[in-house]
């Protein structure tokens, strides 16, 4: 038996504001790495304070068996939110450990490969986006607010804006198929998201139009609304966007009420893509049901680690739904989302920040995820086939916790 001896987790707000890492280590010396994103705070302390004291001591290759107790028992009270994205950050190290315990990537363990590379799309945030703010900068960490960017390599945020058909031509070189912005987010937040003026609503079409005119159909573009906008509003948006004949929206209106997401995906008669909001398998199942997206997008370090993941993957298949795969939000998030692809069919697109992965995942992770060509390779090495930055881990930094 591989025991579990030791928990770590850090906060490195200095890189990633809202980033968690966390290392689970045995007492063989493998050691396994994990991650979520938002409250990192609460998230460790639901992994020091209970989490741990299912695993401490427990046998480290026992995935399933740890993922159902901690998954049942935080379903007792409530669930979403904190819990789920403690347990996926658990469950992403105990896989790493369950992979390099057997020699083989955690894609192969997954069942894979059934494909050689991934194709990914581009999210247009720059260097700021979700990252630590520069001085003097005021970073919100919410689309639409705080520092969005300014002209420059890699300034994909303020380029999707200011020089979107500029940026269609360098991705399209790159050979890059799918670009993903939110030219309408800082209208709703201006009234709530109830409307959308006709003046607004011609501003955030501008940059969309420039990259037809610029690239034509080279590039498939998704729209994202963060969740942003009413019904009406959400309607008009989706009448104007037909011109542009976009590969999805996603996330145009709230997710609290899927019949009202189903019916504005019927009246628009639009793609629609839904959501790493979702983090409850049965969720993303009531999507499904009520038929109210053309893409099932989650997020593998909110919605349950690599076991309920593969689970969600499953169900999609079954209504011959694909799946896209969330990631703005951490290195091993996009590491998860490549070894899950790598393994299922039904995965469609992989989404990546180029601007995180050349700007500053080098400080988190080595090695980086190698993408060529809008391709992602299969990552290599056993596990998760990366480490977190050790020097990371140090006690009096980064709000460093460590459980024995």
């Amino acid at each position: 038996m591989s025991k579990i001896t030791a928990i770590e987790t850090i906060h490195p707000s200095e890189i990633m504001p809202n980033l968690m890492l966390l290392r689970i280590h045995t007492d063989d010396g493998v050691i396994g790495h994990g991650e979520t994103y938002f409250t990192p705070e609460a998230i460790a302390a639901l992994i020091h304070d209970w989490m741990a004291r299912r695993l401490i001591g427990a046998d480290a290759l026992a995935v399933e068996s740890h993922w159902r107790f901690l998954y049942e028992r935080s379903r007792s009270f409530g669930q979403p939110g904190a819990e789920m994205r403690a347990l996926s950050a658990v469950d992403l190290a105990l896989w790493d450990i369950l992979g390099q315990t057997c020699g083989q990537p955690v894609w192969r363990l997954l069942g894979g490969p059934v494909r050689e590379t991934i194709r990914i799309y581009n999210t247009c945030g720059g260097p700021s986006y979700g990252a630590a703010a520069k001085e003097g900068k005021e970073n919100l960490d919410w689309p639409g607010y705080g520092d969005g960017g300014e002209a420059g390599p890699l300034q994909d945020n303020w380029a999707s804006f200011h020089a979107a058909g500029d940026l269609a031509e360098e991705l399209v070189s790159e050979g890059i198929e799918g670009m993903k912005l939110w030219p309408f987010d800082r209208f709703a937040h201006a009234n709530g998201g109830h409307q959308i003026s006709w003046e607004d609503l011609e501003t955030g079409m501008k940059p969309l139009r420039e990259i037809r005119e610029r690239v034509g159909m080279k590039i498939e573009i998704m729209v994202e609304g963060h969740a942003f906008f009413h019904l009406p509003a959400a309607l008009r948006l989706a009448d104007a966007l037909r011109e542009i004949k976009p590969c999805w929206l996603e996330d145009i209106m709230p997710l609290d009420n899927l019949d009202t997401v189903a019916d504005f995906r019927r009246r628009s008669r639009m793609p629609i893509a839904a959501s790493e909001m979702l983090l409850t398998r049965d969720s993303f199942l009531q999507l499904l049901q009520k038929q109210a997206a053309d893409y099932v997008m989650f997020d593998p370090t909110w919605c349950g680690g690599f076991s309920e993941s593969r689970r969600i993957l499953q169900l999609a298949e079954t209504f011959n739904v694909p799946a896209t795969i969330h990631d703005c939000t951490g290195p091993l998030t996009l590491l998860a989302g490549l070894h899950l692809a790598a393994s299922h069919s039904g995965v469609a697109w992989q989404e990546t920040v180029r601007a995180h992965i050349r700007s500053f995942y080098e400080k988190l992770i080595d090695p980086l995820p190698v993408i060529r060509n809008g391709r992602a390779s299969l990552p290599e090495g056993t596990g998760l086939g990366v480490t977190v930055n050790p020097e990371l881990f140090q006690p009096g930094k980064h709000e460093y916790r460590r459980t024995e």
